[in-house]
Order: structure tokens, then sequence, then C-alpha cells
């Protein structure tokens, strides 16, 4: 079934009280609800008549404004959309030129210096190996964001088992974290299962947890919670590290967004990563923040549908 416009919402809306008043208070001339009968003077046939004519003029002219407004609200989202689109584009040349530009500096380098020595040589190969890396990276979570906006009903649904996801991610990230003295304390229930895609809310909790690690700072802890409510279950993901400024709160979400661009590109992140945990959890039917505690650190709560 075809979703009603705003404007037509208004139309139908304002016609439909409209005929109730013309059924209540012209139909029937008892205006003091004491009884109901209908009319039978001439008079009120040319009220009637009188009425219904107003009614069509009004609907007409409610129509067509109806109609403008809708023009003008799609014309907004088009012109908001092309917007956004127009900087997507020039964030993604921006980002995808810094790997480009770094491996075929250092592939021309090699070629041009046939004489380097051979560890000289091996580092170049490894700095062009690691921005090849981040390449794939970036273009993978580029492609990862373009499924969930543009063809999201191809995206599979099944039965998940969150708590079985996370205790896997924090086997696989043990060595990050231990190597920078972090403590993961997991108070998830033995068994989530929810309704979803298996690769998105895995993608949800990996990126928090890549994000935690690599911007909470040396010897903090990450501490991932649940509880159940209704159809959704509630989850929070937390840490005790820098944070993040307030006036960038806001923000955190924004595709290529970053508090800190040096840090953030030196660590190898491709400023997609909550795009994809925020996108991932609205398609999973629940909403998402993220808030300053005021002991310090970052806190996402998000909720995911059964």
């Amino acid at each position: 079934m075809k979703k009603l416009s705003e404007g037509r919402k208004m139309f139908l809306s304002v016609m439909v009280i409209f005929v109730i008043y013309a059924i209540i208070f012209i139909l029937f001339e008892d205006y003091d609800r004491n009884f109901l009968m209908p009319f039978e003077e001439t008079s009120d046939w040319h009220l009637l008549l009188f009425s219904l004519v107003v009614m069509a003029a009004l609907g007409v002219l409610l129509h067509r404004y109806s109609l403008r407004m809708d023009e003008r609200i799609n014309q907004e989202h088009i012109n908001k959309e092309t917007q956004m689109r127009r900087e997507l584009t020039q964030n993604i040349s921006h980002e995808l030129k810094t790997p480009v530009t770094s491996i075929l500096g250092y592939t021309e380098t090699i070629l041009e210096h046939p004489e380097m020595d051979d560890s000289t040589q091996r580092q170049f190969i490894e700095r062009t190996q690691s921005q090849a890396h981040r390449l794939s990276s970036l273009l993978q979570d580029i492609s990862m964001l373009n499924r969930m906006d543009y063809a999201s009903e191809m995206i599979t649904m099944g039965r998940v088992d969150v708590s079985s996801i996370v205790s896997d991610i924090i086997k696989e990230t043990a060595l990050a974290a231990g190597a920078k003295h972090m403590t993961v304390y997991n108070h998830l229930p033995e068994i989530i299962i929810t309704n979803g895609n298996n690769s998105l809310i895995y993608s949800i909790f990996r990126n928090l947890m890549d994000n935690a690690i690599n911007y909470a700072g040396e010897g903090k802890t990450i501490a991932i919670s649940a509880f159940e409510q209704d159809d959704k279950w509630y989850f929070s993901f937390s840490d005790n590290g820098v944070g993040i400024p307030v006036e960038h709160m806001s923000r955190v979400f924004e595709r290529f967004y970053r508090v800190d661009k040096g840090r953030s590109r030196s660590l190898g992140g491709t400023g997609l990563g909550l795009a994809i945990v925020k996108n991932a959890v609205m398609l999973h039917g629940g909403t998402i923040i993220a808030q300053a505690p005021t002991n310090g650190g970052l806190c996402f709560k998000f909720s995911l549908k059964k």
C-alpha cells in the first residue's frame, strides 16, 4: 500500500473534519443535541446545498495546496539528499586520495631507485601494504553502507546469537586490548537471540570494540551489558577512557567525521565505523545514542529488536 504524503494527510484530515461538521451541524437542525430531527424547511436544504458547495470549493483549494506542499517537501528532500551526496563524494575522494597517493609514492620510489638496499625496500613495501589494507577497509565500509542505504531489502535476516558474537569479538581483540593493558567486562546474559543479519550485528559490536581500543587510552576498561524489555534488547557499551568533547558528541555518527583527524588516520580508522553502527542498529529496528558519563569516558546505548 502506498504511503500517504504529508500534503495528502493534511488534505484528508481537514476534509474528514469538515464532513463530520456537515453531518452533525447541517443535516440536523437541533443544535442543542436534545434530540435529532431531519430538517423540513426549504431554507435548510438551501443551507445544505450552500455548505456542500463551500466544502467542494474548500476541497479543491486544499487539494491544490497539498500538492504544492508535497512538491516543496520533495524538493527540500532532494536538495538535502543532493547536498549530502555531494559532501559524501568529496569525503570519499579525500579519504581515497591519501592511501592511493602513499601507495604510488612508495612504489615509484622503489622503481626509480633499483639500487635501494633490501631493508629500506622492505620497509617501503610494508608501508605500501599497510596503505593497501587501509584502502581495502575503506572500500569495504563504503560498500557496506551502500548496501544498507540502497539494498536493505536484500539483506537476509535470521536467528542471531548476540552473546556468542560478542564473546568471539572479545577473543579476536584480546591481543589489541592487552597491548594497551585494557580490561573488557562482558556482563551480557549467556543467551541473547535476535532476528537479524549476523554480519551487520557483528559489525555493530566489532566497530564499537575497535573504537574503544583505539581511542579510550592505556589501562582503561570496557563494559558491555544488556537487559530485555518488551520486544527489544537494550545494550550499553561503555569505556572509562578520554571520551569525546561535548561539542563533538552530536556528530560522532556522521560519515567521515573525526574528532581528531590526524590521530584517527594514524590508527588506520576509515571514519565510517560509527556510521555503520548507527545504520545497522536502525536497520534492526533500534535506536542508538552516544553519552558522556559523569565519571568520564564514552557510552553507547542502543537497542535491537528480538
